[in-house]
């Protein structure tokens, strides 16, 4: 809705993608937001199933305030997108730590039968 907006706002008619420098801050922001989605939901949905829904949830909530921050600095200035980025990419890996975690004790569990809570609670 932002790029429908900023098209409106600056005069870009479709398919234009290059125009007025704010224009094409926002637009870079969506389609960068879009790339990384394709990422974040499938991670976010294998770290709730196999990790922990709440750790998931939680982390979901900062990921996504992130990329808010990050949209809304990156269409003032391209250096108010670095320290949100930098924050959204961190959880992102967390995610993915919080996921092969849980893929690595349903698959122990699983198939030997010992798996990595049993490990740490001993």
């Amino acid at each position: 809705m932002q790029v429908i907006w900023a098209r409106r706002k600056y005069k870009i008619s479709p398919p234009s993608t290059s125009g007025h420098p704010c224009f094409e801050r926002i637009f870079r922001a969506q389609l960068n937001c879009t790339e990384y989605f394709s990422l974040f939901v499938p991670v976010l949905w294998v770290a709730g199933l196999f990790f922990h829904q709440g750790a998931a949830a939680l982390c979901g909530l900062f990921y996504l305030y992130a990329r808010f921050v990050y949209f809304h600095g990156y269409a003032e200035s391209a250096q108010g997108r670095l320290k949100p980025m930098y924050v959204s990419a961190t959880i992102l890996w967390i995610l993915i730590g919080l996921s092969v975690l849980g893929l690595l004790e349903f698959l122990l569990s699983t198939y030997l039968g010992c798996g990595l809570m049993k490990y740490l609670s001993q």
